[in-house]
């Protein structure tokens, strides 16, 4: 028996429910997504023009009840972020066994991170690059980095697309003009299925230690109370990124797949093995290196 903890119900976030949820060793879902579907979701979706107006989260939890009526599945359509909605996401992230992130803002990211690392449980995010040449697939474990390690590493601060365009003062609550460019279903769902496969993988780890999760051990040859059979060889990496274009400059070939292993950040404030010490004066001192490193990145 699996708990999921989803966040995310858009193009790629439904795709990975999809097919995490056919797996009959996932027997609850817990859907958090704030967004209603609209026309322009409807060429990278899997609902059709009818369900438009919809939230997306009943349009995701009727789809997989299609497909798993025996599936228990909570939806909560409210931000990830939201102060007010603080008190059920802790108590999400503490029963599930696993979290799932598919959103495509850097609060919701570091939003979720906080919730699990503070519930102790692994999680996973998927990421589509401008235009859908790859995308990334991250694992997080309680015993290892977090999301702002992660970030910092692979340079994550610096934008991947243009700059935004100044807001049409005129018409405030008009729409807001892409940034980035779209990417095109087929490549939305092939990082989905890996971010799926991913996750799946983590899922063997279910009912071990926290600290057996950091130097991303896989399972033993049972996992425990025969909830999933033993992940894939020591998958030994904590970001992959897979292209799905040659893009002179930036990647070489297509197709090609890059694992990183990233090590906590010796000064986080968040995550560091290091433990910091109470005096203040050193408190001072590490949030004084941290502001540094934020201004040099």
């Amino acid at each position: 028996m699996v708990h999921l903890f989803q966040v995310g119900a858009g193009s790629g976030g439904i795709v990975v429910l999809d097919l995490l949820a056919r797996d009959p060793r996932v027997t609850k879902v817990t859907l958090v997504d704030p967004d209603v579907y609209k026309q322009h979701n409807v060429h990278r979706h899997v609902f059709p023009p009818a369900a438009v107006g919809r939230p997306k989260v009943d349009l995701a939890a009727a789809w997989v009840r299609e497909r798993r009526p025996d599936l228990a599945v909570e939806t909560i359509a409210a931000d990830i972020t939201d102060p007010a909605w603080l008190p059920v996401f802790t108590r999400s992230a503490a029963a599930c066994h696993v979290g799932v992130c598919a959103v495509d803002n850097e609060p919701a990211k570091f939003a979720f991170d906080a919730l699990m690392r503070q519930a102790g449980k692994p999680w996973t995010l998927g990421e589509v690059l401008s235009g859908g040449i790859g995308g990334w697939v991250h694992r997080f474990t309680p015993a290892g980095p977090c999301y702002g390690c992660v970030a910092s590493h692979l340079q994550r601060n610096v934008a991947e697309g243009p700059a935004a365009p100044p807001p049409d003062y005129a018409d405030p609550a008009g729409p807001v003009p892409e940034t980035t460019i779209p990417a095109s279903k087929a490549s939305i769902e092939v990082i989905a299925g890996l971010h799926a496969m991913v996750t799946l993988d983590l899922l063997a780890g279910v009912g071990r230690e926290p600290s057996a999760y950091a130097n991303g051990e896989s399972a033993g040859p049972q996992a425990p109370g025969g909830l999933m059979p033993p992940a894939r060889p020591d998958p030994e990496f904590t970001s992959l990124l897979f292209t799905l274009m040659c893009v002179p400059g930036v990647f070489d070939a297509a197709y090609r797949p890059y694992r990183f292993r990233i090590p906590k950040s010796a000064a986080c404030l968040i995550c560091s093995a290091v433990p910091v010490s109470a005096a203040g004066e050193d408190l001072d001192v590490a949030l004084d290196q941290a502001l540094a490193r934020l201004g040099n990145e």
